[in-house]
């Protein structure tokens, strides 16, 4: 299960460069749900540390069931994608492991790097997010939360 977040700001949309089994590619800020999480929980953890930026969630734009396959298995990925609004980058803040860069895009130059794109999840959110879709918050509901592990990231604030 993996969250993603999509953040406009003046027509631009952050994004990262990460390095992949396929190369360097582009997507939103996402990664996997850990252990205790919410989702919200884990969109705003995910971007924080692959951007340096600060996400608060507004809306779910939805949810993306995606199968590859790899050299001797497939996987399967559900995808939350929410977007927001972020206060801005955290100064001083290192990215993740394997992030090159962030950087804010507009809708024309994403599509035309679509070639280098972590997946078709990247230009499929970002279409639904431009044709208004939107699911209340309110909608996801967690009906138990473990305690976070303690020496996790998310443990950390």
């Amino acid at each position: 299960m993996t969250v993603a977040a999509i953040v406009e700001r003046d027509g631009r949309f952050l994004v990262i460069e990460e390095h992949t089994s396929d190369g360097l590619r582009i997507n939103q800020p996402a990664g996997h749900l850990e252990a205790g999480e919410t989702l919200v929980d884990a969109v705003k953890r995910e971007t924080l540390e692959e951007t340096a930026h600060r996400f608060e969630p507004q809306a779910l734009v939805g949810t993306y069931l995606t199968h590859f396959e790899r050299p001797g298995r497939s996987v399967t990925y559900l995808r939350f994608t929410f977007c927001g609004t972020t206060s801005g980058e955290v100064p001083g803040m290192a990215l993740d492991a394997g992030i090159v860069r962030a950087m804010w895009l507009t809708a024309d130059e994403l599509r035309a790097c679509a070639d280098r794109h972590r997946s078709p999840a990247v230009l499929e959110c970002l279409d639904h997010y431009l044709d208004g879709r939107r699911v209340p918050l309110d909608f996801i509901h967690t009906l138990s939360v473990a305690p976070v592990p303690v020496g996790t990231q998310a443990d950390a604030g």
